[in-house]
């Protein structure tokens, strides 16, 4: 007799959260003037989901993905120096993997990009050295340091985690 889906017991529970909060201490800073709020922090498959946000004029450091991302912008706009486009306001930006690239908003206006990273980000120097990196483990461990010190307890990190 075959099992009814419905009750599989292996299944990760659903994940449903407002993308957008109005709680500030839901945004993880990462650089000046940039944040993310994690949506999905997948540390089987090595991937995540977040928003990006960015206040002002920002970067986000020059960087390389070794596997594909995918970005959705909800608000304002941003560019890669190395490129002549702008990601406006409804776009979807496929970015291939192996392209270093420098993540600028301008203007000192508000945005906001959902992305879904595979892999990591290798951040480079000016003489193409690598300087670091971040991947879906250093994300949990930053949301983990960052929900403990707003008062939310680094545990407030797990809800995110498949």
């Amino acid at each position: 007799m075959p099992i009814p889906l419905h009750s599989l017991s292996h299944a990760v529970p659903d994940l449903v959260t407002a993308a957008i909060p109005n709680d500030e201490r839901l945004w993880v800073p990462q650089a000046t003037n940039v944040w993310f709020r994690p949506l999905l922090l997948d540390a089987t498959g090595g991937s995540w989901v977040n928003l990006l946000r960015v206040r002002k004029t920002g970067v986000l450091s020059r960087h390389r993905h070794p596997a594909p991302v995918h970005g959705y912008v909800i608000k304002g706009s941003w560019r890669y120096l190395e490129h002549n486009w702008v990601a406006r306001e409804g776009d979807y930006v496929f970015e291939p993997p192996g392209e270093v690239h420098t993540l600028v908003v301008e203007n000192d206006a508000e945005m906001i990009t959902l992305f879904h990273v595979f892999g990591a980000l290798i951040y480079y120097g000016d003489q193409d050295q690598p300087l670091g990196h971040d991947d879906v483990h250093t994300k949990i461990e930053m949301c983990r340091r960052h929900f403990a010190s707003v008062g939310l307890g680094e545990d407030y990190v797990t809800q995110f985690v498949r």
